[in-house]
């Protein structure tokens, strides 16, 4: 009888706490960047960081609106294409995903955001820089790192005020990212009394420079501006030193300031030519970058690249405007993310009215011995 009784109370609290978790309310954050082609290892760590955000907050234990949350993640493939990034965004907007940490490219974060304005869904890129995703002004499009504006503007001051550089060739890779940076390298540098001598134009595909590093070098520049991502510039780096552009200097954005463009360079000596730009501080001076970088590596070893730490600090910054709002409805809770006073692990993240992150960070890096080293 008491082996009964015994029985029938252990079935009674495994029916509660069934019953409980039951009722935790499971919400969606969606995550969108390219898991597959030539950029995979950018959206596989950006993935990465709001995967590791989701798991802190839910073993914290997170209760809005008198229900226990739990967090999960929606995560769709891009592909860097702007079709797919569309078709993606609408498929997180008809799953009603609460909110969404992407995209990578500003080529698929500018067309995405009008289908998250169009269906109510907040949107927070911590990759996407092109300052022309903040334009049209909707109320559901946020950005927590430095834009194209600060990153091309730093690079042309080093290049004229430290490195007194004269003439320097552009390329772009004709993509919103590639050619928004490079403009505002262009515009700053020319302002500086730098002079452009040539303007050339690949696309983000291209793996063959040779002609157009051939048209470059009869102009003799002492320094090439790149405006694309690390699995062109690799390639580019080796196809320099091999055309006997060893003492030129080489700039680009972030999105050639990756730990990936080391292995893409394949010991191309280039490589210690490179000066580029991420919007943010350096880890080191992030408030919890360095204690970040080593629980992320535990997790994730040998795939850190550079914007794993803003979608890890986005995701909680949607998640914080729950909270506040005691809400995980976007009509709700939207107007609390605009007024974010948040302590990531970046920076203190607060938001312009155009949803752009005030008084952004940027970090200059080097390349030494194969390593990324900040400047800053």
């Amino acid at each position: 009888m008491q082996m009964k009784l015994k029985l029938t109370v252990a079935a009674a609290i495994a029916a509660v706490a069934g019953l409980a978790s039951a009722q935790d309310q499971v919400v969606k954050i969606g995550h969108v960047a390219p898991v597959s082609g030539a950029q995979a290892h950018y959206g596989k760590d950006n993935e990465n960081g709001v995967r590791m955000a989701l798991e802190d907050i839910n073993a914290a234990g997170v209760t809005i609106g008198g229900k226990k949350i739990k967090f999960e993640i929606q995560a769709e493939d891009d592909a860097a294409d702007p079709k797919q990034g569309t078709a993606a965004a609408q498929k997180l907007c008809d799953a009603k995903v609460a909110g969404v940490v992407g995209h990578l490219n500003s080529g698929t974060t500018i067309p995405a955001s009008k289908v998250y304005n169009d269906c109510g869904i907040p949107h927070v890129t911590g990759a996407a820089t092109n300052p022309n995703l903040t334009k049209p002004g909707y109320k559901t499009t946020f950005r927590i790192i430095a834009n194209d504006n600060a990153l091309g503007a730093g690079l042309a001051f080093y290049a004229a005020d430290t490195l007194k550089l004269k003439k320097i060739a552009i390329i772009d890779d004709r993509t919103a990212y590639g050619q928004g940076v490079a403009e505002v390298f262009k515009k700053t540098a020319a302002a500086k009394g730098i002079q452009i001598v040539d303007e050339q134009f690949t696309t983000d595909k291209a793996t063959d420079f040779m002609a157009i590093l051939t048209a470059i070098k009869a102009k003799g520049p002492d320094g090439i501006f790149f405006g694309g991502m690390d699995p062109q510039a690799g390639p580019m780096l080796r196809q320099m030193e091999q055309l006997g552009l060893s003492n030129v200097k080489y700039f680009g954005g972030d999105g050639i300031c990756t730990s990936e463009i080391a292995k893409l360079a394949a010991g191309a000596k280039t490589l210690n030519n490179v000066v580029c730009a991420e919007g943010g501080a350096s880890l080191a001076k992030m408030p919890g970058g360095e204690a970040w970088k080593k629980k992320y590596d535990a997790k994730y070893p040998n795939q850190f690249q550079v914007y794993s730490p803003y979608t890890y600090d986005a995701t909680f910054v949607l998640v914080d405007a729950m909270k506040r709002a005691n809400s995980v409805d976007p009509k709700v809770y939207t107007a609390k993310l605009a007024e974010s006073n948040f302590k990531g692990i970046t920076a203190s993240i607060a938001f312009e009215p155009n949803g752009e992150l005030k008084n952004p960070a940027m970090t200059l890096y080097v390349y030494k011995d194969g390593k990324k080293s900040a400047l800053n």
